[in-house]
C-alpha cells in the first residue's frame, strides 16, 4: 500500500488555530469537513485563505485539508493562510523569499488586551462625574 504525501503546517491567529494538510491534488479546500465556499460567506476570506497558493502558482497542484478551531471568521482565514504557507515550506524550501516577502510566514501578534482592575475592560473607565 502506497502512502500519499501530505505536507503539514500550523497556522495561528488571535485565538484561532489551524491545522493544514497540503495534499497533491486538483485544488480542492476542505474546511472542518465543508467546502470553502460553504464554510466561508465572504469572498475577501476566501482570497485571503487562497493568497499563499496563488504566490507560489500552485493552486492548481494541491488539495487543501484544514481544521480550524477559535476565533471568528477573519481569524480563521488568517490562521488558514498562515498554515498554507508553512506547508509550502515543507514542499519545497525555494518558496521561502516569495512566501516571506508577501508577509504570510509572520504571526500576526496582535492578540486581545487583558482586562485590568478597576476598569470596565481593557482601557474602558468608569464614567466620571465631578459632583
Amino acid at each position: 500500500m502506497a502512502k500519499t504525501e501530505r505536507y503539514y503546517g500550523t497556522g495561528r491567529r488571535k485565538k484561532s488555530i489551524a491545522r493544514v494538510y497540503l495534499v497533491p491534488g486538483k485544488g480542492d479546500v476542505t474546511i472542518n469537513k465543508r467546502s470553502m465556499d460553504e464554510y466561508f460567506g465572504l469572498e475577501t476570506l476566501k482570497v485571503i485563505v487562497r493568497q499563499p497558493l496563488a504566490a507560489t502558482e500552485t493552486a492548481e497542484k494541491f488539495d487543501v485539508i484544514v481544521n480550524v478551531h477559535g476565533g471568528g471568521y477573519t481569524g480563521q482565514a488568517g490562521a488558514i493562510r498562515h498554515g498554507i504557507a508553512r506547508a509550502l515550506l515543507t514542499v519545497d524550501a525555494d518558496y521561502r523569499p516569495v512566501l516571506k516577502k508577501a508577509g504570510f510566514l509572520t504571526r500576526d501578534p496582535r492578540m486581545k488586551e487583558r482586562k485590568k482592575y478597576g476598569l470596565k475592560a481593557a482601557r474602558r473607565a468608569p464614567q466620571f462625574s465631578k459632583r
